[in-house]
């Protein structure tokens, strides 16, 4: 139809050709000409247009048609779903949950081996080298003796000359005493000569010239004895004297005894060497040290207790002393276990970690062995006993503050409250009773009434929440119940 529209003879052709030929007929003819040309381009727009429209109106009403003419699809009603899921009884215990805590391993004793003389190292110990171990009572090092020796010849023979001038001094004092004993002999035979002058001459028989020399006599013996008597105390004196420089060079004796003794630098006891400073023919001065020692068998391990793990152990037995704790020192894939004690706790609390330092003696020849003090340790320590709990997988807490029991196929929720954990497991007190078939599967969708299926149980008809039955779903995965 546009095909035989676009072809009709245009009346003004001849002369658009007459035009174009270079004619020029009159002006009432081009204006005519000019007319008929905007009516054929109007016409031709309407009859596109009415054609268009009419297409598009036929497209619509096919379209209304197919829809009206559709056929009815039969729909299913609604399904549950049915989630598959592991439950385990509650069982109301009391739990001893355990601590996981870290700390390190220290040594309990350790000594810095110093020189205590001064000279030159003439002799090691072979086993005197960082790691190795030495018994108690072993030579480490030993310092040139000559020195030492001479000093405790020259001391012992200053004693024994002093000794021997001792007994000298004895003999004067002897001497004198036995001085002292004449003269005070004489004195009494002068006094009683005296006394015979004086009766004598009260008779005539003697003169007064002979009673002054009785006088003169017993006052001459009288001056001996004071005289012995004083050179006694003074020959005391000086045995006392002598006696105390005996005592200072009898201390002479045993100070060189002991420089003597020192030159050779002993293990006080079954140690490790930490670091070691010394070398053959090295000089070394009083107080140089020579190496660091530590107990090998007396290690120990340190760690720090929350002030909330410390209030409930110490409020518990009212002391941590004597609590068993266990040690793994974890190697490759096995951890190395240990057994330890609670010796101390530390003297003050340890406010940059937030806590309290407690000391674990660890038992055993731990020290002989691998362990070594700085090493990385995780113990295990025994919590407060609580009673009348129940223990579950964390799985089975939701929120921190409840969790579901399963009942007639339904999930019921129960508050509860967290009293420890331990490890993956978590320790709950509240509304629940044993027999409880607790919910152990995490679900995202869980809650009052969830439709479940116990993993393993056979398949039975559950209760959707409108009363209408419903079909379980398969082991092993959710499935929707019509």
């Amino acid at each position: 139809m546009l095909k035989s529209v676009e072809t009709v003879k245009d009346p003004s052709s001849a002369a658009d050709q007459a035009d174009l030929a270079g004619q020029e007929p009159g002006g009432a003819t081009r204006k005519r000409h000019s007319g008929r040309r905007a009516s054929v381009v109007v016409l031709r727009a309407v009859v596109q247009s009415v054609i268009a429209a009419g297409i598009l109106a036929g497209a619509v009403a096919g379209y209304k048609s197919l829809v009206a003419s559709k056929p009815e699809i039969p729909t299913r009603p609604p399904r549950e779903t049915v989630y598959v899921v592991r439950t385990a009884p509650a069982v109301l215990t009391t739990e001893r949950p355990t601590l996981s805590l870290y700390g390190e391993v220290v040594a309990a004793r350790t000594v810095e081996m110093r020189a205590l003389v001064a000279g030159e190292i003439v002799s090691l110990n072979d086993n005197l080298r960082e790691g190795a171990a030495v018994d108690a009572g072993a030579a480490l090092v030993e310092i040139d003796p000559f020195a030492y020796k001479g000093a405790l010849v020259e001391a012992r023979a200053n004693l024994q000359e002093a000794r021997a001038h001792l007994v000298e001094l004895e003999g004067g004092v002897s001497s004198a005493r036995d001085n002292v004993a004449r003269a005070d002999e004489q004195l009494t035979f002068a006094r009683r000569d005296l006394e015979r002058a004086q009766q004598l001459l009260s008779g005539g028989s003697v003169t007064e010239r002979t009673l002054d020399d009785r006088r003169l006599i017993v006052s001459q013996r009288h001056q001996q004895l004071e005289q012995g008597r004083n050179a006694l105390a003074v020959a005391e004196a000086k045995v006392e004297q002598q006696r105390a420089v005996i005592q200072r060079l009898q201390w002479r004796v045993s100070q060189a005894e002991r420089n003597l003794k020192d030159t050779v630098l002993v293990a006080p006891f079954d140690a490790i060497v930490r670091t070691e400073a010394a070398e053959a023919g090295r000089l070394v001065g009083v107080n140089d040290v020579i190496a660091i020692l530590y107990d090998r068998d007396a290690l120990e391990a340190r760690f720090t207790l929350s002030d909330s793990q410390y209030g409930r152990l110490i409020g518990e037995s009212g002391t941590l002393s004597g609590r068993e704790v266990e040690v793994q020192w974890h190697l490759g894939t096995e951890p190395v276990v240990y057994r330890a004690t609670i010796d101390r706790v530390g003297a003050d609390v340890a406010s940059q970690r937030g806590g309290v330092d407690v000391y674990a003696r660890i038992h055993g020849d731990a020290a002989q062995g691998a362990l070594r003090p700085g090493a990385f340790v995780e113990l295990k320590v025994p919590d407060r006993a609580y009673e009348n709990v129940v223990r579950f997988p964390e799985t089975a807490l939701y929120n921190g503050d409840h969790l579901f029991v399963e009942k007639d196929g339904r999930l019921v929720r129960r508050d509860v409250a967290v009293v420890a954990y331990d490890g993956g497991d978590v320790i709950l007190r509240g509304d629940i009773a044993s027999g409880d078939r607790v919910l152990l599967t995490q679900i995202a969708e869980a809650g009052e009434g969830l439709l479940v299926r116990e993993e393993g149980a056979p398949v039975v008809r559950g209760k959707r929440p409108d009363g209408k039955a419903g079909d379980g779903a398969k082991a092993g995965g959710k499935e929707n119940a019509s």
